[in-house]
């Protein structure tokens, strides 16, 4: 499984993500001249358990340094950081969400035992809530990794139930059908995700993948020329943002 295999939730962010983040809130009275904001013990040094109030502290400004540490590949201050965010929520909703991007973080570094115990926590938290379908799908994904093809399909399902308009959890429902030999469902699935606005280059190869296995190797190709134009786009798209910077 390629691209968006790791889903995790964009936040509202800060005016100015990638300048250090403000980890300067009036309930934290960091000093910007002492310390560097961006220095991983930072976080755990001001949010000893030990030496300060629990009420002291925002669970929800945790968890947005928690994701944008994910947004600039800093997955291990994103663990600690929303690890602490997770036990400090008093909602929890805030709860599920730190522990969900958790789990994307230990997935990013293959960890993904780790990631399992993550998402599982967060489906215990609420099974239908707005984020349970995302810790499904993403389950999934990190028990396939993990070996756990069976069990990945099943969860990959409950993500399909919890919410029918979620189209990654199509896409990845759609995979899991693949690869148990099941082509066409998998095409319906494919299908669905389309219609629901999930497209991209890893789902119109798997799509042809599936048109292979049901013997329909025209449109197989039709799609895997697609997926490489798509692919390109994508690339060079990327390559003129690095350039503009």
């Amino acid at each position: 499984m390629t691209d968006d295999d790791h889903e995790y939730s964009e936040g509202q962010g800060f005016d100015e993500p990638y300048e250090g983040f403000d980890l300067d809130p009036p309930d934290l009275n960091v000093d910007p001249d002492a310390v560097d904001p961006v220095d991983s013990r930072v976080i755990a040094d001001l949010l000893d358990e030990r030496s300060i109030d629990s009420e002291s502290v925002s669970a929800e400004e945790l968890l947005q340094v928690g994701i944008q540490y994910i947004a600039i590949n800093r997955y291990e201050e994103a663990t600690e950081t929303l690890e602490r965010a997770a036990r400090y929520a008093d909602d929890v909703l805030v709860e599920q969400e730190a522990r969900i991007n958790k789990g994307a973080a230990h997935a990013e570094l293959e960890e993904y035992d780790e990631a399992i115990g993550a998402y599982k926590e967060a489906i215990q938290i609420d099974e239908d809530s707005e984020h349970a379908a995302t810790a499904e799908t993403n389950l999934a994904f990190a028990l396939w990794e993990f070996g756990r093809s069976e069990e990945a399909l099943e969860h990959a399902e409950r993500a399909v139930e919890i919410d029918p308009r979620f189209g990654e959890a199509w896409y990845n429902r759609g995979f899991f059908l693949l690869e148990r030999g099941l082509a066409e469902d998998a095409v319906d699935a494919f299908d669905n995700a389309v219609r629901l606005g999930f497209r991209n280059a890893a789902l119109l190869e798997e799509k042809a993948r599936a048109l292979e296995e049901i013997g329909e190797d025209e449109r197989a190709e039709e799609l895997a020329d697609e997926a490489d134009e798509l692919r390109e786009a994508q690339q060079a798209e990327m390559m003129d943002e690095h350039l503009s910077e």
